[in-house]
């Protein structure tokens, strides 16, 4: 089984459902720490995916492998505090799919600098940064509605294009 082939495109409304479910496996959950309050209210994701697809200025997308949907990636946040966001599917962490799909996210928004944030203890999502280009530039301490606690979060930047 070779490595699969990870592409980005548009996200579409059935897209949405997968989304909510991998958003829904509470090891991946707690492993990134800062998610909604309550990953299982739909109503709250389906509100929350509206807002995002609506607004001009993010850009998400679907993460593929091979064709099928594992996950998605995305820039928000105001011009100068741009933010990476990805979630991939936990049975296929471990793969590489997580910085194949930044690297392609980092192609579609060549704007930088560029700013991430992960748990401290989130080893892989640090990986993934790294691979990309981000270098650790702060640190931060904030609420967990994963863990139900203060948790320690790095501070990501990527002040040059990919390479």
């Amino acid at each position: 089984m070779g490595t699969p082939e990870v592409t980005l495109r548009e996200v579409h409304d059935s897209d949405l459902p997968l989304f909510y479910a991998y958003m829904c496996d509470p090891e991946a959950v707690r492993t990134a720490a800062f998610t909604s309050e309550n990953p299982a209210d739909r109503a709250a994701f389906d509100a929350h995916w509206a807002r995002l697809l609506a607004d001009g200025s993010i850009v998400m997308r679907t993460v593929l492998a091979d064709g099928a949907v594992v996950g998605n990636a995305g820039v928000y946040g105001p011009a100068g505090d741009r933010q990476v966001t990805y979630w991939i599917d936990r049975a296929h962490w471990g793969r590489g799919l997580a910085t194949a799909a930044l690297r392609a996210l980092l192609d579609v928004v060549p704007e930088r600098p560029l700013h991430a944030r992960a748990a401290a203890d989130n080893t892989g999502s640090r990986r993934v940064l790294e691979k990309c280009g981000f270098t650790v530039t702060g640190e931060d301490r904030g609420f967990a509605h994963a863990r139900g606690e203060l948790t320690d979060e790095l501070v990501f930047t990527l002040t040059a294009p990919a390479g």
